[in-house]
């Protein structure tokens, strides 16, 4: 799994906030999951991308709040397109700074979110975890609080947030055929076509996924002071784009095995690397 760089064009933030370039993060799967799930069967030289955007929007409540309770903030990670991630994302566990009661906070279900009061600015540890079917390694992501805005020549506004978020890609690859299964209709996720032939199991959906509950953020009530992450669309095309080649890639091998006279392989062929 790789959480990788999709761009260099900064997106454009709404007055008010403030958008942090994507940044490039690795972390890679358990070298024994191959051996834990050697059962649960994986679509080589294939990748499914899940956009997100993690980040914080703070309030200034204004003089009549005490010294140590002079914001109120909101911590979160959401999908980019503001669906519901809890397909991939099992947990969320927030740290705060150790002043904090609990600082330690884990959200077991979408939204991932939480809501804290304070006075001053931090950096957040944020851990995802994910499905059995996704990933056994979390992945780490750190955000700076931020509560006050870059010109403080003026008062705070208590009506208009302090906004910082950061949009990044979760890339993850050579999926099990279950987790491709249960998400190649999901709105969150990107997935590429896979060559005719295929057969995938029927999905299973985790037993800690309840369909009955909303879990996306379109009708947030912080939804309003998300940012605009212009380019985060085309971005998306981006890398759909490439699923599309890839999946090209794997179809012509397969062909050019069965020209040389190799047997069809039941799956893609491995051994194409992507940086």
């Amino acid at each position: 799994m790789s959480a990788r760089k999709v761009g260099e064009t900064e997106p454009q933030p709404e007055e008010g906030g403030s958008a942090q370039l994507p940044q490039s993060i690795r972390a890679s799967k358990s070298t024994e999951d191959s051996d834990k799930k050697s059962t649960d069967r994986k679509l080589k030289d294939v990748d499914i991308c899940l956009p997100i955007v993690y980040g914080t929007i703070a309030f200034y409540l204004g003089r009549k709040a005490s010294e140590s309770q002079s914001h109120k903030w909101t911590v979160y990670v959401r999908g980019a397109t503001n669906e519901d991630i809890g397909a991939v994302v099992k947990r969320v566990v927030f740290q705060l700074h150790p002043s904090f009661n609990n600082p330690m906070r884990v959200i077991e279900s979408p939204p991932f979110e939480l809501t804290e009061c304070g006075w001053g600015e931090f950096e957040i540890a944020i851990s995802l975890f994910f499905h059995n079917d996704v990933c056994e390694k979390q992945l780490d992501l750190y955000h700076h609080l931020k509560l006050y805005t870059e010109d403080e020549s003026g008062p705070q506004s208590t009506k208009k947030p302090v906004v910082m978020e950061s949009y990044n890609e979760i890339v993850f690859p050579d999926p099990s055929e279950a987790f491709f299964a249960r998400v190649q209709n999901h709105p969150a996720v990107i997935v590429p076509r896979l060559p005719a032939g295929f057969n995938l199991p029927n999905p299973v959906l985790n037993d800690n996924m309840n369909e009955n509950k909303r879990g996306d953020t379109k009708d947030h009530p912080l939804s309003q002071w998300f940012l605009n992450f212009s380019e985060a669309d085309e971005l998306l095309k981006l890398a759909a784009a490439r699923q599309e080649v890839q999946a090209h890639i794997v179809n012509v091998r397969r062909k050019l095995s069965l020209m040389d006279g190799v047997p069809q392989l039941s799956k893609p062929p491995s051994g194409f690397e992507y940086a």
